[in-house]
């Protein structure tokens, strides 16, 4: 089982993948509608909303969680000190 390397989903079935191209390293929701993968700055804010939404945190604790997440992740390696 591949994990999206821009938010660590686990990508098990051919929907899971962007534009469902189990070639892809990145999930459906890492992607642009095109099937390109976000940039560091579009998934940070789409993460932020997530984390707000189901967690019910205040934005700025959110984005500091989602940066937090992000900087593990092999996608933003090159972001960590962002």
């Amino acid at each position: 089982m591949k994990q999206c390397i821009a938010c660590g989903m686990p990508m098990k079935n051919p929907e899971d993948f962007a534009m469902g191209d189990s070639k892809k390293d990145y999930c459906r929701y890492c992607s642009r509608p095109d099937g390109t993968m976000q940039s560091y700055s579009e998934k940070l804010i789409s993460l932020t909303d997530f984390i707000i939404k189901t967690q019910g945190l205040e934005e700025n604790a959110a984005q500091a969680a989602a940066k937090s997440m992000m900087r593990k992740l092999p996608a933003w390696k090159t972001e960590a000190a962002i």
